[in-house]
Order: structure tokens, then sequence, then C-alpha cells
């Protein structure tokens, strides 16, 4: 049977393969491959450059041509090349060094001398950490905090649009001091921003110091090279950040950090949603009608908010990953074991849940529609929530049990405007607050909710 989004075991493949189209250039097997390739290439041309490793000859113009070109070239044909090899080895990372050979092998302009220092002195988690770290760093760099920032603005201009709507606010589900909706989208737009930064700046580990750290094979065939410098300034040109001690495995404690972070991201994109799905159950908010869609399979009058939900279960799977990745990946029995190597194949799998939650949140978001006569009705109908207003004046100009006393009056009562206007005026203060508090209306209740939404 032949893989078809049909076919297809997992989701990102299948019902969600379209979306999950633009991850596949970063955290596909052939992506791997091709990371993988990327660093074996890039070690045999740094080691070139080093005058202590007698036996390597510089290579010149054609020869990094032709190196650089089996890197820019590299295609699924070449992967399949790679799996096939590994179908014969049993080792991913060894295939990756007897394409190599043939690479060179092939090429009239590539010398012999050069098929020995292929994956010279390395182990094979030299290559697939930096191939990992390469991996998550570019889909950070090109998919995620797009996608992030671009959910972020989505908010922001519907901060800026509904900063002076103003909506009942509902503290444990209860009517509450009133706010703007644009203020509540101000909220997440200041969360998220917070959080898309810390994400960003996880700094990105690699090492290249062989089978358990210490240079061991390095230090015996060239004991004149300074290795920790060269390795140093190899991983650093990667655009990485060194590990300086580690075990046969960089220990994977940013990883833990960076998917922390994605972690704290997605939570409050999730809560974001719920939010919104709650919005929509009270009538705030109606999903656009889309021609021919289907609400319901026997209920013709329904049109459900299928993208919060969706982005609400994409999430869930995606952070239950994303907090084990966390746990297991910084542990490994002592110099090394294997299970990072099976867990370290699921963060594309982690990745790819958040970035459709992600998009399934903002799809959900462009087809809101605000119903400002529902909106409008719950803050009419919820006069007791000036309550606080009217016990914290009172307060101001020294009346004693002010709150007791409102409590007195709302607290499970039928409360009217007209009731509450009546106790107004009967209070103990000048006329100019006594104004005030008569002419305030839920719906001017709202603070500094407009101004703080404008400025988000």
């Amino acid at each position: 049977m032949n893989l078809s989004n049909l076919t297809a075991l997992s989701p990102l493949d299948g019902r969600y393969g379209s979306k999950a189209e633009p991850l596949r250039d970063y955290l596909s097997e052939s992506a791997l491959i091709r990371y993988r390739t990327l660093v074996e290439i890039r070690w045999l041309k740094y080691l070139a450059e080093e005058s202590t490793i007698i036996g390597l000859p510089k290579l010149d113009t054609d020869v990094n041509t032709a190196l650089d070109s089996i890197i820019k070239n590299f295609s699924l044909k070449d992967a399949k090349k790679v799996k096939d090899l590994e179908s014969q080895t049993n080792h991913d990372v060894k295939a990756i060094e007897y394409f190599l050979r043939e690479k060179l092998s092939d090429s009239q302009n590539l010398s012999n001398k050069l098929e020995s220092y292929i994956h010279f002195a390395c182990t094979s988690e030299d290559i697939n950490n930096l191939s990992y770290a390469l991996m998550l760093r570019d889909t950070r760099e090109h998919i995620l905090l797009s996608e992030m920032d671009s959910l972020i603005n989505d908010l922001r201009t519907l901060a800026h649009e509904f900063a002076d709507t103003p909506m009942l606010s509902r503290t444990h589900g209860q009517p509450a001091s009133p706010t703007t909706l644009g203020k509540e989208f101000a909220n997440y737009v200041y969360r998220l921003s917070k959080q898309k930064e810390s994400f960003k700046q996880v700094e990105i580990f690699g090492k290249c110091n062989g089978a358990v750290g210490n240079f061991n094979a390095h230090i015996v065939t060239y004991p004149d090279t300074d290795w920790i410098k060269l390795s140093t300034k190899f991983v650093e040109s990667l655009n990485l950040k060194y590990a300086p001690y580690t075990t046969q495995i960089e220990p994977h404690d940013w990883m833990a950090e960076y998917f922390q972070a994605l972690t704290r991201y997605n939570i409050i994109v999730l809560d974001l949603c719920r939010d919104l799905w709650g919005y929509v159950s009270l009538g705030y908010f109606r999903p656009r009608l889309i021609e021919g869609e289907v609400g319901s399979s026997t209920m013709p009058h329904k049109v459900n908010p299928i993208e919060f939900e969706n982005a609400e279960g994409n999430m869930g799977i995606a952070n239950a990953l994303l907090n084990f990745l966390s746990e297991k990946l910084p542990q490994s029995r002592w110099q090394r074991d294997l299970t990072d190597s099976t867990v370290l194949r699921n963060c594309s799998v982690a990745l790819g849940h958040s970035f459709i939650a992600i998009a399934s949140c903002r799809k959900g978001l462009s087809k809101l529609e605000a119903d400002y006569a529902t909106i409008q009705g719950d803050l009419n109908n919820s006069p007791e929530v000036l309550a606080e207003a009217v016990q914290t004046v009172m307060r101001g100009y020294g009346i004693p049990d002010a709150y007791e006393q409102l409590k007195a009056l709302t607290r499970g009562q039928n409360i009217t405007a007209d009731s509450l206007e009546k106790f107004i005026a009967e209070l103990n203060i000048p006329e100019e607050a006594r104004s005030r508090l008569k002419a305030l209306t839920p719906s001017d209740y709202v603070g500094l909710a407009v101004e703080l939404a404008r400025n988000v």
C-alpha cells in the first residue's frame, strides 16, 4: 500500500497533510538526512582548513564548489539513496558517510584522499546533535516565529477594532466589572508577545567532541591540534552555541528550554481558544457563514466554533509531547543510551501539532463576527456591576460600612437601574459625586480599558 493522505497513520501526513506542508523542508525524514549531510560536509571542509591536520589536502575552489553543490542540490532522490544504504548498514548516520563516499568517487574534481576524512573522529551523536539543532533552529526562525507573530498581529488588529466596544466581564462565570472587547484581545497580545520573545531567545547548543566528549581519538591521531578551539569554532560557524562539557551526547538541556518555552506560548493560545469558544456560546460572537459549509449533520441551524476546538485538541497533543520531550531528553544512562534517539524523532510531531493549532486559531479569529446587540443586552441586564463603583466612592467620602451596604442591596437581589439610582440619591456625598454615579451605566464603567486596548 502506497503512502498517501488516506493511508497515513499520522494526521499530520493525512488529514492535516496540506496544512503541515511548510514544515516538511525542516522536520521531515528527508530534511533530517539533508541536515546530516550538511554537517558532514561542513566538518570535512573545516578540517581541511586546519594546518595541523596532516594528510588532508587544502580544498581548492572547484572542490569546495562541488561539495557545496551536494548540499545545494540535495533532493528526494538523494534521500532515497541514503535510505537504501541504511537498509544495508542498519545505521542511519553511517549511511550518510557511504552516500558521501559515493558522491566523492563520482566526481573527478574530488580527491580520493578526502574519503577517509568523511565523518573523521566523529560519533553519530556529533552529527545528530548538530543536525537536530539546525532543524529546530530553522523551524523556529522560518516557520514558528512567523506564525506566532501572525497570530499576535491578528489579535492586535482585533484589540484596536474593538477597543471601545464595552462588554460584561465574568469572574467565576458571574457578571463582574465591565471591560471592552478590545482590552480582552490586548491581554492576549501582551501575554503571547512575552512568551514568543522567550521562545525566540532560547540559545541552541551543539557539540563535536567524539565518542564520550573527550576528543580521545582526535588527540591520539593529531596531538598538535587544538581540538577544543577547533570544535568550538566549527560549532559556532553553524551559528550555534558550543557545549564544552558533554558525554557522548549533547545533554539536550537547551531542548528542554526550547520545548518548555513553546509550551508556554501554546498554553496561552489554548486559553484564548477556550475564552473565544465561551464568547461564541454566549452569543457575543458568531462564526461567519461559509457557503456550503455544514455545522451539524442533523441540525441545519448549527454554525460551530470548530476552529477553536480543533486548535484546543491539537494544542493538547502538542503540549503533551512537548512536556514529555522536556522531561525525557535531558536524561541519559551514564555516557549514552539510545532512548533519546527514538524520542527525538517525535520533535516534528510536537512542532507540527503546535503549528496546526496556531493556524486553526487564526482561521477561527478570521471568521468571528461580533453580535453587538447581545453584548449590549448583557450589559443592560447587569446594573449590579455598578455596585463596585458606588461603594468605592462611598469609601472615598468616609461613609462607614460601604461594602456591606452595597452587599445587602445587590447580593442575590434582582437589582434594577432604578433601585440603584434610588440608593445613590440618598447618599450623603457631594452633589457632583452623586451626579457622576447617577449618570454611570455598565457600558461607561470600563475604566482605562479603551486606552489600554489602543496602546497595545
